[in-house]
């Protein structure tokens, strides 16, 4: 009797502990996509500046599109964001099958950057040729280092000729703890979206000019579109994952609470079978002596 009050206090005890971490998890969880939230909303401004600056240089360029597309059979690369923890759920499986579904019409396999060890791993799983792994950032400071390095790869990559079309692909948050795989192409740019931009009215009444030369102001737009378009990715990745970590400690959180009271209610009843084990000892004790008195 005694092992077993012991051990199932060994039990009640250990699983407190988990769930005080468990507890810990959802706090950091829940305030890291706070943070990540904000700085996409933060994004939306710079943007549609970047936009309009877009859309000055379409309109004086006239109908020939900005970034034309190759004649010869394009290379295609593509940016997968996942994690490099666990306890995600399904976070890194759902974005690397869209990211598979998605490519495999293209007639050669594209050259895949990954962001995060686990997305890394199922992608190299399926098959996919890779180019690298880029460690995934733990807040939003660490973002515009790793937007840095995969621009920086991508374009020796173009410089080479090994690579002209880019996609992204990652999780995007859409209510609560639900998120939903999206993918964009960044590269060439598309065409109807340039010619949406050169046909957006300018939203003040003085025109825009366009200084320092147009090809070198263009470089500059394009260079700022994919830093805008890469953080936002990650920012938003970063939100899912936190809200898949949060609603996966949630239900773990849920299943501590039933596991403690199953193991109290077992401790408890073991504890009150062991008491009333004693009182009976003591009164059948009581009863011999009385006896023996008379």
């Amino acid at each position: 009797m005694s092992e077993t009050t012991a051990s199932l206090r060994r039990k009640i005890s250990g699983a407190g502990d988990l769930q005080s971490v468990v507890r810990t998890m959802k706090a950091v969880a829940a305030s890291s996509i706070g943070q990540y939230e904000h700085s996409v909303r933060a994004l939306a401004d710079y943007y549609r500046t970047v936009e309009l600056g877009l859309g000055a240089c379409l309109r004086e360029s006239g109908s020939a599109p900005l970034m034309p597309e190759q004649k010869k059979q394009a290379v295609a690369s593509a940016v997968v964001f996942g994690s490099d923890q666990g306890l995600v759920g399904q976070f890194n499986d759902v974005v690397a099958d869209f990211a598979v579904k998605t490519l495999a019409p293209l007639a050669a396999k594209p050259k895949i950057w990954a962001v995060g060890e686990r997305v890394h791993a199922r992608l190299e799983d399926a098959g996919l040729p890779l180019l690298g792994c880029f460690t995934v950032p733990n807040s939003v400071k660490g973002i515009t280092p790793l937007v840095g390095q995969i621009l920086m790869e991508s374009e020796t990559k173009r410089n080479q000729g090994e690579v002209f079309e880019l996609y992204l692909f990652y999780n995007r948050p859409t209510s609560g703890p639900v998120y939903a795989p999206v993918s964009q192409r960044l590269l060439p740019l598309d065409e109807k979206w340039q010619r949406k931009l050169a046909e957006h009215p300018w939203p003040t009444g003085n025109l825009p000019e366009v200084m320092g030369g147009g090809s070198a102001t263009l470089r500059a737009l394009i260079h700022e579109y994919l830093f805008v378009s890469l953080f936002r990715a990650c920012a938003e990745s970063l939100a899912s994952e936190n809200a898949s970590r949060l609603a996966a400690m949630q239900r773990a959180d849920k299943n501590i609470d039933e596991l403690l009271e199953e193991l109290n209610r077992t401790f408890h009843r073991l504890r009150q079978s062991g008491i009333d084990e004693e009182l009976f000892d003591v009164i059948s004790g009581f009863e011999a002596l009385t006896v023996e008195e008379k």
